[in-house]
């Protein structure tokens, strides 16, 4: 692994349940600096899922802690019961009381304010989307009117997903629903122009929570229902808006030492799937072997289409083409 700079950053995608694959990564990241992971970032940026694991860094908590909260919590998080099947009559299928009272005990109900007045202290942003204001909100532990809020309420308000886990204060839900379910562009601004940090200085680590695979074929989406159209755009939408925060961050900070991570998932995983943790875990390991041996992820794109080919004939004509000048008449 490349040594880190002197400052160095986190960012970590939304994903419910798939927050055990970049965990497991960071327990990977601990065990080769030989330091917890509060230690190692300075600003900490996440939305959703990503929210708790970033809240839960900047409090202070270990990578192995994190983890085993996840594993833990999936189970409680999402239970199946009567009120599961009846989310189309109250808008969410769970509680997140088992949330708040789980991650509350782990980052032992500090507020944002007690993590910026920390010495030293930690930056951490989460992403919000505000249904009155009609635009996302970002939650900085800096600004004077969110210090008072605990930390939790931080991360319930960014991890509010629509249909899963109901709207906080009557208006906040998840941060994912706008632009940075990828916070990673959100995480270089504001170590650009609040901390201050030199590009040549600073390290920025951004953490994915798997890309699904490409599964919809053509005609597909003519059959979809009201229900199965919400869950695809939302996913259809995160994933090219984080695939843009990566290029944002790429283009307008070239000095920065930007390390992407992402895994391509060979199925799609549900927010709430927690039974497949112990593939996610697999996932996670995979990302960190990838960040301990620098193998950061590139944007997909679509492929490129081959030319199609030419006969001996076409050639000839196409070529007779191109040595004719605007003019009508032929290049000598």
């Amino acid at each position: 692994m490349k040594p880190l700079r002197k400052n160095v950053a986190i960012a970590i995608d939304g994903g419910g349940i798939r927050g055990v694959i970049p965990a497991k990564a960071l327990t990977m990241l601990e065990a080769e600096v030989g330091r917890p992971v509060h230690e190692i970032f300075r600003l900490c940026a996440g939305t959703s899922t990503g929210s708790i694991l970033a809240a839960g860094i900047a409090s202070g908590a270990d990578a192995p802690s994190l983890l085993q909260m996840y594993l833990q919590l999936g189970p409680r998080l999402f239970h199946r019961s009567f009120w599961t099947m009846m989310w189309l009559f109250r808008g969410y299928r769970y509680s997140r009381e088992p949330l708040v009272r789980q991650f509350g005990e782990l980052v032992q109900n500090k507020s944002l304010g007690d993590l910026w007045n920390a010495f030293p202290s930690t930056a951490l942003v989460t992403t919000t989307y505000d249904l009155v204001w009609n635009r996302t909100r970002f939650i900085k532990s800096w600004k004077n009117e969110y210090q008072s809020w605990s930390v939790v309420k931080a991360v319930i308000a960014s991890s509010a997903a629509p249909t899963y886990l109901p709207v906080m204060d009557g208006r906040f839900t998840d941060g994912g629903v706008g632009s940075y379910n990828n916070p990673c562009f959100l995480a270089a601004y504001e170590l650009t122009h609040f901390l201050r940090w030199k590009h040549s200085e600073t390290t920025l680590i951004s953490l994915g929570t798997g890309r699904p695979p490409e599964h919809v074929k053509v005609g597909e989406p003519d059959r979809y229902s009201a229900i199965q159209w919400l869950p695809k755009v939302l996913e259809t939408h995160s994933q090219d808006a984080s695939d843009q925060q990566v290029t944002l961050v790429k283009t307008m900070y070239p000095d920065i030492d930007f390390r992407r991570y992402q895994i391509d998932l060979e199925r799609p995983i549900a927010v709430d799937d927690y039974g497949a943790s112990s593939e996610l875990l697999t996932y996670g390991e995979k990302m960190g072997h990838r960040l301990l041996k620098d193998q950061v992820d590139s944007v997909q794109r679509a492929p490129k289409r081959k030319a199609p080919k030419m006969n001996k004939a076409s050639a000839t004509r196409s070529s007779s083409r191109r040595q004719t000048s605007k003019s009508g008449n032929r290049k000598k």
